[in-house]
């Protein structure tokens, strides 16, 4: 899908830029001085705007947008970061120069983890989605599949699989699919995982011989015969399956509830360079402004 935010931090110099950007009124106090030349905290702000400035945009909706729902009291920030740092000890300088960062930003990035593990904290999954999940896991299936550009044609393939149709001959006529000439849309075997994940469910939801209805994916339209199932080999505990599938289940809660935020914030970027730096996290509304 998109980018998933669990481990979502900003950079050291997306803060310096932030900084910058907030203090306009001394955009000609000087920061260096060669000589070649001065550099003012004006030609700062251009060069990470140039090179970083859209990370910073993102990065900072983001960070604005959690902080509606999920909030961190200054005691708990406190208590936090002097834990932090207790625990770091007399490495702790030390750590600040291996990661390029200075102490304030530290404290500051301390508050973004501990309202992004707020969200997660409060995601839930529910036993069924679970159980459901882990089924799915340790089972792979066998199919193949038609894919065309439109819903229309996606219908008319499949009534003609319904009239007695071959699977293969069609998939070689109407598939966009480069390979289906060669395979007549059969994909083999394959796990969870393997293919986006509307295509995955649909599948997953097919009983031994099922044609699917048309599945609207990134691709296009897909038919899909489900073949045949078989139980897959893994050297996985059940509890580490488990372990896995809750912790997808949470990631994808996670950019669906992040998503929402940002919806409900109504951003409007008003400067060009940004207008794209949600574009991952809101793919509908990206793919609306580019039609």
């Amino acid at each position: 899908m998109k980018k998933t935010v669990l481990a979502m931090t900003m950079a050291a110099s997306v803060l310096a830029l932030a900084a910058c950007n907030n203090e306009k009124a001394a955009d000609d106090e000087i920061i260096a001085t060669t000589k070649v030349g001065n550099i003012t905290k004006e030609d700062l702000y251009e060069e990470m705007k140039d090179a970083i400035g859209i990370q910073v945009v993102e990065n900072m909706l983001l960070q604005q947008a959690l902080e509606t729902e999920y909030k961190v009291s200054d005691k708990e920030w406190k208590d936090e970061v002097k834990s932090q740092k207790e625990s770091l000890g007399d490495n702790f300088d030390m750590y600040l120069q291996q990661q390029g960062i200075t102490e304030k930003f530290f404290e500051k990035n301390v508050k973004s983890q501990m309202i992004q593990k707020k969200m997660i904290e409060s995601l839930k999954v529910s036993d069924e989605d679970i159980a459901k999940g882990v089924e799915r896991a340790k089972t792979e299936v066998h199919a193949r599949h038609i894919v065309v550009k439109d819903e229309e044609t996606a219908k008319e393939v499949l009534a003609k699989l319904k009239d007695g149709g071959d699977f293969a001959e069609l998939a070689k006529e109407f598939s966009t699919e480069p390979v289906a000439k060669d395979t007549g849309g059969d994909l083999g075997w394959f796990g969870p995982g393997k293919m986006v994940q509307e295509f995955e469910d649909a599948v997953y939801a097919l009983k031994k011989g099922d044609l699917s209805e048309p599945v609207k994916t990134s691709f296009g339209y897909h038919i899909i015969e489900l073949l045949d199932t078989r139980k897959a080999e893994t050297e996985k505990t059940d509890d580490e399956i488990k372990a896995e599938i809750e912790d997808g289940l949470k990631r994808v809660q996670f950019e669906e509830k992040l998503q929402e935020l940002i919806k409900a914030a109504d951003v409007d970027i008003k400067v060009d360079e940004f207008k794209k730096a949600l574009d991952m996290y809101l793919p509908a509304t990206a793919d609306k402004e580019e039609k």
